[in-house]
């Protein structure tokens, strides 16, 4: 499992601790910033991103909060999370996701990029890596799709990691929902080579071409959900109709009761 020597100390100088999560307070260029320092130093380095879906898991799952602790990089990823903050710790906090940022993140790094895809549809993962490759000229170190035993030891698992070590990519996109993809990067850190890991969702589904992110004033509307749950609503309508009230819950009862960790309230996303 977690490995303390194998994190990279958060650059963020003031994190902020909600809801049972630290998140480091970075704009979406820092990130993009540091994510390619780190991947052209051939530096591991792990980043994590919290929305209301996380959080939830997180107080029925202590190890996503030992994840995000140890975490190089932790940022708010979702209006429910930013509007918590502000409201519980009266503080304003950046909110980005890994599409509005990976680009400029292989821009930076370029022609000097080795990605490893691990997630999504296999045909879906093998046109995402085609076209970053074609739009950013990296070079793709693997693809591998998502639907494999993640059980730590597991043979799928084991074979994996066995090619991602090979391969040495300096950039892991692990993109397989949450939590499924923080689980697996939890239970296989200390075995990954130095590289960054990202959880990236559904990144590549974005990059494949086959889901749109709605313009930034959308999402700085705070509806980007809505506009999700109207496009995929067979996946995401248990998540959302279901969740965000569970994470609304979890918010009162911080507000109400301070800042330490909730009981198990729900049997919500189990």
């Amino acid at each position: 499992m977690l490995s303390e020597q194998a994190f990279a100390a958060p650059d963020s100088r003031d994190p902020i601790e909600i809801m049972g999560l630290r998140l480091h307070n970075l704009h979406r260029d820092v990130i993009a910033q540091q994510v390619a320092n780190a991947a052209l130093a051939q530096r591991k380095l792990l980043v994590v991103n919290a929305n209301a879906h996380l959080i939830v898991q997180a107080q029925k799952q202590p190890w996503i909060a030992n994840l995000f602790f140890e975490a190089g990089i932790a940022f708010c990823d979702g209006a429910g999370v930013q509007l918590a903050i502000r409201l519980l710790k009266g503080r304003a906090a950046h909110r980005t996701t890994p599409p509005e940022w990976i680009g400029n993140t292989l821009n930076i790094v370029g022609e000097h990029a080795s990605v490893f895809w691990v997630g999504g549809a296999p045909e879906v993962v093998e046109e995402a890596a085609k076209r970053f490759e074609a739009r950013f000229g990296v070079r793709t170190a693997g693809v591998h799709h998502g639907f494999f035993n993640i059980s730590a030891g597991s043979p799928e698992s084991e074979a994996l990691l066995a090619r991602i070590r090979d391969a040495k990519p300096n950039i892991l996109l692990v993109n397989m929902g949450m939590p499924r993809q923080e689980r697996w990067l939890y239970e296989n850190w200390p075995m990954l080579p130095s590289c960054v890991a990202i959880t990236g969702g559904a990144l590549v589904d974005h990059a494949a071409g086959r889901v749109h992110r709605p313009p930034r004033w959308v999402a700085n509307l705070g509806v980007e959900w809505l506009v999700r749950l109207s496009r995929e609503p067979r996946r995401l309508w248990r998540r959302y109709v279901f969740g965000l009230p569970v994470f609304g819950f979890y918010m009162l009862r911080y507000a109400l009761r301070g800042n330490g960790r909730t009981t198990q309230l729900s049997s919500y996303g189990q």
